[in-house]
């Protein structure tokens, strides 16, 4: 009986001695560690590290407690390739649809731009006349006695009497009869002599500006003309006239200026960061208040090589047709030239560029809410979009909108990621004490 007895208390103290080592060690294990393995193995993801709830930069490689007992947060992997970029970010669909991501395709197209000026209507110098007597005289009579009237080319517009050009006709009279009396000459020198010296004298007559059909009159009649008459080389309309009836003019005194309105320049004044747009030959437009709703169509015919002082501007030459005579020197003009920089630029939207710093990037598309930065070098930009030199191809895709959240999640994203490849030592001393020291206050509470 005792022995019975005996044998009963022994199995039991064996069978409770067991269950109380095994009680205990389940208390070893903290209710953190606890978490964490389960819901790691619920999950299926990897723990890289812990971090603290209330402060994310204190972490630390095991489940551990804050000062106020509050379990640290488990920071998972992605559980995917780790080829992404540092910066890629993901984000749930249904997230992406409430802060409104949208995106575009990288495209290549023709990038072109409007350029805006003001111009002035200008004479075409090229179509410009001013007349001076090639001889001192007094003016006989006036013609064209009045500025603004048109006038076609080989118009009379004066007549002049100058005691030279009568001497000038009295030797070519001269040389005429000479030629005629000599024509027998058995001596062919003689002869040819004659010749040259008619030749020379009607040569003389043309330099003074003697009108074809006066001297064709003068060597049919062989009567000296008192008046010569001065005729337009152009046709055009008169802006001047430097001389009336009656007045003693000589080579220095401009009888009439005339231009040919029928072409005008514009000048306008181009702002430096527009000039690498443009280039000869490009098409313009102008538009003027006192002609509405008309466009008046032209070419970009010079750049001036310099730039104006007092406003940085550069002028260019526009050359335009104007036949009605609608447009009038020294209008003011509104000018739009189209320009195209580029037939096969890759572009997208100005939008899409984030800037920071020296640096410029874009958000592209990888997957269906993963989202990759990417730097890229652009070029010229025109009417909302921009030419990509260097870091994106046709066909992909990249955000226009919201990626200024996207990027504050890809900084943070790729701080985290710098973060848990290696910490610092003086990081992780400090880790250590927080560690030491939240233990510490822990074992204190309990007691």
């Amino acid at each position: 009986m005792n022995k019975t007895l005996i044998s009963t208390v022994g199995i039991t103290l064996a069978v409770g001695m067991g269950l109380g080592y095994g009680v205990s060690l389940l208390q070893m294990q903290s209710p953190s560690e606890a978490n964490a393995s389960a819901q790691t193995k619920k999950e299926g993801k990897k723990i890289l590290f812990y971090r603290n709830a209330m402060n994310p930069a204190v972490t630390s490689p095991v489940p551990t407690k804050d000062s106020m007992g509050m379990d640290y947060v488990p920071v998972y992997a992605d559980g995917e390739a780790s080829d992404d970029k540092a910066g890629t970010v993901k984000i749930d669909p249904t997230v992406v649809q409430n802060i409104g991501v949208r995106t575009v395709m990288v495209k290549v197209e023709a990038l072109s731009k409007t350029i805006r000026a003001v111009g002035r209507v200008d004479f075409d110098e090229e179509k410009m006349a001013r007349l001076h007597p090639k001889t001192e005289g007094w003016i006989d009579e006036v013609f064209i006695d009045k500025t603004g009237e048109r006038v076609k080319e080989d118009d009379i517009l004066m007549s002049i009497y100058s005691p030279q050009l009568v001497s000038t006709q009295e030797e070519y009279l001269l040389a005429l009869q000479n030629v005629k009396a000599l024509s027998k000459s058995p001596f062919k020198d003689v002869r040819e002599g004659a010749k040259r010296l008619v030749q020379s004298a009607k040569e003389r007559l043309k330099l003074l500006d003697v009108p074809a059909h006066q001297i064709r009159e003068l060597e049919v009649s062989r009567k000296i003309k008192k008046n010569l008459h001065i005729h337009t080389p152009v046709a055009g309309t008169i802006l001047r006239i430097g001389a009336r009836k009656g007045q003693h003019v000589s080579p220095k005194t401009e009888l009439y200026m005339i231009a040919d309105l029928r072409t005008v320049w514009i000048i306008a004044e181009i702002y430096e960061y527009e000039l690498p747009w443009l280039k000869e030959g490009d098409s313009a437009e102008v538009t003027l208040i006192s002609v509405p709703g008309k466009v008046f169509k032209g070419t970009v015919d010079y750049i001036y090589p310099y730039a104006e002082a007092k406003t940085r501007t550069t002028k260019v030459r526009l050359v335009f047709k104007n036949e009605n005579l609608l447009l009038r020197p020294d209008m003011f003009a509104e000018v739009k030239i189209s320009v195209q920089k580029q037939k096969n630029a890759l572009v997208i939207p100005s939008e899409a560029i984030i800037r920071s710093g020296d640096n410029t990037h874009v958000f592209v598309v990888k997957a269906k809410g993963k989202y990759e930065p990417r730097f890229v070098q652009i070029g010229i930009e025109s009417s909302g979009k921009v030419s990509i030199l260097s870091g994106l191809k046709e066909g992909e895709e990249v955000v226009t909108s919201a990626q200024f959240l996207i990027d504050s999640e890809s900084k943070l994203r790729e701080a985290m990621s710098k973060m848990t490849e290696v910490l610092p030592m003086e990081e992780t001393m400090k880790v250590d004490k927080a560690m030491k020291m939240d233990k510490n206050i822990t074992k204190e509470n309990a007691k």
